[in-house]
This record gives C-alpha cells, sequence and structure tokens, in this order.
C-alpha cells in the first residue's frame, strides 16, 4: 500500500505541476506529500486580500538572521499547503528577462537557457492575444495583466514615461525592457493557483495519491539509491517506498531535507549530530533572493479600493550602462507597504525597487535536527558593495517617477525614506535597515557542473541514484523577474524527463 512509483515531496508550484503531469500515465502510481492543509482559506481566492497570507496559518512563518551592518531581519514567506507559494504570493506572472537566464549557461547549466525554456514556458500558460511564437495557449494557467489598472497605478506608468522609461508591451514574456502591466493569474476574479490549474483538476485520478498534513523526516538513503520518504501524518510515522524520489519542497525545504538526510556540508551535518551519507557542500549554500527597498507616498486623496493584486505594472531596467540586461524591477502597487522601522502612512501607494541580479549569496542551514523546526535563513543581502549601488540606483529613478507630474493628483508627500534621506550613503543606510524579501529565495541545490554543483541537467542529485530536485532550489542564478513562472517551466520540463526516462 506504502509503495509508489514516483515520490514528489512538497505540494507547491512545481508538485501540483508534476503530480498533474505524471499521474496522466495511468500505470504509474504518485504519492504528492504536502505539510500543509488540504483545504484552502477563503483569502486565497481574493486578490487583494493576499497580504494578509503571508502572515497566517499557509506561511512557515520563517524569519531571516539579522542581515549585515544594520541587523535587519525580514520575514521569507514560503507556502505551507496545496499550491505552495502559489497559493499565498503576489500573483505576479513574469518570465525573467531573457538575458538573465545566460548565468544558467555560465554554471554549467547546458540547454537552460531561456530558448530551452520556451516550450514549458509556453505549455504552462494560456495567454490568448499575444505572440503565439512566444507565449502559450491553452495551458493550464491563465495569465493576462488586470483590466482596468488602478487609476493610481495608471499614473504612475505615465510618470515612467514622463520620466523618460519605455513603455513594453508584453513586459511577462522574457524580451522586454521597460514599464507595462504584468500578467496576473487571475482568472474571473480569483487566483489561480497551481493547486488550481494543476492538481484539483486530476485529484480523483486512481494512481494519484495526496495526502496533507505529512511532514517529511527524512529521505530512505541505502547503497547510494534513495528508495523512499519517512514521513509523518497526524500521529502516524509511515515510510513510503518509490522507484524515484522527486524533491518539490522548494529552495528552503528542500535543501533542509536533504540535510536532515544526511545530505549536504559534511562539517555541518556532524555539528547536529546527523550521519553523513554524502557530503555535498553545495546543499544549503547559493541562496538567492530578491530583496526590495520601498519608496512610500502619502497620497492626497483615497487610493480606490483594490480589485486585484495591489501590484499592477512593472518596470525592467538596468542600474546602469554596459550590463547585458536588466538588474532591477520596480513595482507600482497601491498600497503604503510597510518598511522594516518606519511606520507608513495610513493612505497611499509604493513604488518598491527590487535588485534582481544580486551578486550577494546566502545560506540555508540547520537550525536543529528536527523535522519541521525552521532553519536559519541568510540572503546575506547586500553582502556585496555593487548591489547597493545598484539599488541606490533604482531608489532615484523611483522618486523621479514618484515626482512626476502624472502624478501630482494624487501625491501630498514622500514619506519613507523621506526627502532628507538624498546622498548615496543615506540611502544605502536606508536601503540595509528597510530591506524586505520579495520572496522568491531559489539557488540551494544548484545544478551545474562545478564542484558544489548538486543536480546535473537531468536535476538529478549527484551521486545518489533514484533523486531529482526539481523545484526554485535547482536554479543556479536568480532569474531578472518574479521567479513563480520560472518554477512552472522547470516543473513542466521534469515532467517530460522522468516520462522520456
Amino acid at each position: 500500500m506504502n509503495t509508489y512509483d514516483v515520490i514528489l515531496v512538497g505540494g507547491g508550484t512545481a508538485g501540483c505541476v508534476l503530480a498533474s503531469r505524471l499521474s496522466a500515465r495511468a500505470d504509474l502510481r504518485v504519492l504528492l506529500l504536502e505539510a500543509g492543509d488540504g483545504v484552502p482559506l477563503p483569502a486565497m481566492a481574493e486578490p487583494p486580500a493576499w497580504p494578509t497570507l503571508v502572515r497566517g496559518t499557509a506561511n512557515w512563518g520563517e524569519l531571516t538572521v539579522p542581515q549585515g551592518p544594520a541587523g535587519a531581519v525580514t520575514p521569507l514567506p514560503r507556502g505551507k499547503g496545496l499550491g505552495g507559494g502559489s497559493s499565498i504570493n503576489a500573483m505576479l506572472f513574469a518570465r525573467g528577462h531573457h538575458t538573465g537566464y545566460q548565468r544558467w549557461a555560465d554554471a554549467g547549466a547546458k540547454n537552460w537557457g531561456f530558448g530551452d525554456l520556451l516550450p514549458y514556458f509556453k505549455r504552462s500558460e494560456n495567454a490568448p492575444g499575444r505572440d503565439p511564437a512566444l507565449r502559450g495557449l491553452g495551458g493550464p494557467l491563465t495569465v493576462a495583466p488586470s483590466h482596468p489598472l488602478n487609476p493610481v497605478l495608471a499614473a504612475a506608468l505615465d510618470g515612467a514615461a514622463e520620466a523618460g522609461q519605455r513603455r513594453a508591451t508584453d513586459i511577462s514574456g522574457g524580451l522586454e525592457e521597460g514599464f507595462a502591466p504584468v500578467d496576473v493569474n487571475i482568472v474571473g476574479g480569483h487566483r489561480q493557483s497551481a493547486a488550481d490549474a494543476y492538481l484539483n483538476p486530476v485529484r480523483g485520478r486512481a494512481n494519484l495519491t495526496v495526502v496533507t498534513g505529512a511532514l517529511a523526516h527524512r529521505l530512505v538513503l541505502a547503497g547510494g539509491r534513495c528508495t523512499g520518504v519517512v514521513y509523518s501524518a497526524g500521529s502516524e510515522t509511515v515510510t513510503a517506498s518509490a522507484g524515484e524520489v522527486i524533491l518539490t519542497a522548494g529552495a528552503i525545504g528542500s535543501a533542509q531535507l536533504m540535510m536532515l538526510s544526511g545530505l549536504g556540508p559534511a562539517a555541518h551535518l556532524r555539528e547536529h549530530g546527523i550521519e553523513v551519507v554524502a557530503d555535498l557542500p553545495g546543499v544549503g549554500a547559493n541562496l538567492q533572493d530578491h530583496p526590495v527597498a520601498n519608496v512610500v507616498y502619502r497620497s492626497s486623496r483615497p487610493v480606490p479600493v483594490p480589485r486585484n493584486n495591489h501590484g499592477e505594472v512593472i518596470g525592467l531596467v538596468r542600474s546602469r550602462d554596459g550590463l547585458p540586461g536588466p538588474d532591477l524591477q520596480l513595482v507600482f502597487v497601491d498600497l503604503p507597504r510597510p518598511v522594516n522601522g518606519h511606520a507608513g502612512p495610513d493612505q497611499g501607494y509604493t513604488i518598491g525597487v527590487s535588485l534582481m541580479l544580486p551578486h550577494s549569496r546566502g545560506t540555508v542551514r540547520l537550525a536543529g535536527a528536527a523535522p519541521g523546526s525552521h532553519p536559519l535563513l541568510d540572503p546575506n543581502y547586500y553582502a556585496d558593495g555593487r548591489d547597493l549601488d545598484a539599488v541606490v540606483a533604482g531608489l532615484r529613478l523611483a522618486r523621479r517617477i514618484g515626482g512626476a507630474a502624472a502624478l501630482d493628483a494624487w501625491r501630498d508627500a514622500e514619506v519613507v525614506p523621506g526627502p532628507g534621506s538624498d546622498d548615496d550613503a543615506e540611502l544605502r543606510d536606508y536601503a540595509r535597515r528597510a530591506v524586505a524579501s520579495y520572496c522568491h529565495p531559489v539557488g540551494t541545490l544548484a545544478m551545474g557542473d562545478g564542484e558544489t554543483a548538486v543536480v546535473d541537467t537531468e536535476l538529478r542529485v549527484r551521486g545518489i541514484a533514484g533523486l531529482r530536485a526539481a523545484d526554485g532550489s535547482v536554479m543556479p542564478a536568480i532569474p531578472s523577474g518574479n521567479t513563480n513562472a520560472t518554477v512552472y517551466a522547470i516543473a513542466e520540463r521534469a515532467a517530460e524527463m522522468v516520462l522520456e526516462g
């Protein structure tokens, strides 16, 4: 009863995609394990309610360790429940800019460039009215820009043009720079998560078993092979066996489970009394995330009640000349988003500045050997000075847009960081103190051919047969865009690899 062909550990975006695609083959028995609840929260369906979800039971509730000289600590939300991050995120659906994926090839992830991923991007989406050579039609996820835009965000978009920025036509497609309404996975006024699009339509398949409330304890490893997973569901501890185990718990969960199972940096595992099965120094290393620094304005009149996801417009820009592609994203938000250590106004709007291609690298490390305990998350934001230089350039652009005549009818005053913070040193200090996560952790089981690469280009864990990872953890470098669309593409490609193999 507990023997399967494939076990998927994690019911987030990647797990839902793989469960749907693999179970389409009737002769494969598939088990999907998810630690969170199987019943979606009502707020998940309502796009404007997503900020409440990152503080609730559908989130693991983890914080970063203190960051840099300022010692800032920020939440790093990740989804807990079917759909994972796609059930609690802000619903922006944007591929990374095509130039950013070149860094994957540079890390040894051959045949994983933008062109290689394009068929899988297209397979996941239904984007009617777009260029069919670039965008998908008939995929599970229906994506399109919000319409109509919140008036304050439409004014900010005009402000970007006034500040000399290009107006893009399809900013989610991965080819353009500039500013435009971004695609969102909102259908009929409701969120469409990976569980909605991929998993729920196939839950009735006889060969697919979905277990929620299932906390993975460790992988079963013997003789250089992974043969199953030990997990608890309620008061019961279960050992499930399979020909192949695929990690789909994200950059944090997948790396943590490998280390709890004895796969990781040997010295670190021994610190926690874990027997070393394989010394894999890259496990939990190479953590990357998109940090955010917000410019917040008090509005001179109430902002209309949002109907969509609050962040309906983004811009992709370069922080300086000579870069091969955009390294900053600006996002226009119809709320005064809170900032670490700063009180926001009661009404207003935000221009967020996020570093897309950080040079800094961090780690996921165990705080203890107990399954389900919070790991130590150190994104190491702004450790590389080039990252702060880029963010300062982004803050200055955000202010030019925020001061444009197009926003005169909405703007009362800049509240954060405030007009008193104007030289580069002050803006660097503000970015360090006010740092927040854009909730895009990746890279902790990086794909490639170097000494610290954890998986190969077939997503197989090096030195351990029967074990793959197929989520954001395998990205060698973070894309220059919101990461969820790329996770869908990775999972689509992984499903094809498994079925063909």
